[in-house]
């Protein structure tokens, strides 16, 4: 499973004006989105488009200063379609992390006049990937009802 990393330090202009400043949520879902972008065009070699987000789930706030590490990884591919799961995380000043959202973003690939094109298919291996491919297909088929 090839990762994508990006790191982020949370300055003044990414957060909200509380007494204790914390990142904008919408801010930490552009970075998904760009991380995501980058995974998804790497591996298939191709422009792609965000198409939806699914899961968006914060469960720790990162605040002013933290330094934020996000990992994207492809999950599962369709026909023109593909999933990346990106882990965002609070790296700690010793190196330790703490996971503080997860996102699961869908992207589809670009040919050269933006119309949809193939994408190699992403075949799992480790019981983590195949387990990953599996929900992506239940989020898929609740997606598309």
């Amino acid at each position: 499973m090839e990762k994508t990393t990006a790191v982020q330090i949370v300055m003044p202009q990414h957060c909200n004006g509380y007494a204790k400043p914390r990142l904008f949520g919408g801010q930490i879902m552009a970075w998904i989105d760009v991380v995501g972008a980058v995974a998804a065009r790497r591996y298939t070699q191709k422009a792609v488009t965000t198409v939806c987000v699914d899961n968006l789930t914060f469960l720790k706030p990162a605040y002013l200063n933290d330094t934020v590490v996000q990992e994207a990884v492809v999950t599962w591919t369709g026909r023109t379609s593909l999933e990346v799961r990106v882990d965002s995380m609070v790296e700690r000043l010793d190196g330790s992390r703490e996971l503080i959202n997860r996102a699961y973003a869908v992207f589809v690939a670009l040919d050269a006049d933006d119309r949809p094109t193939d994408v190699p298919a992403f075949v799992p291996e480790t019981e983590e990937e195949k387990e990953e491919y599996r929900a992506a297909e239940r989020r898929r088929r609740n997606r598309i009802g």
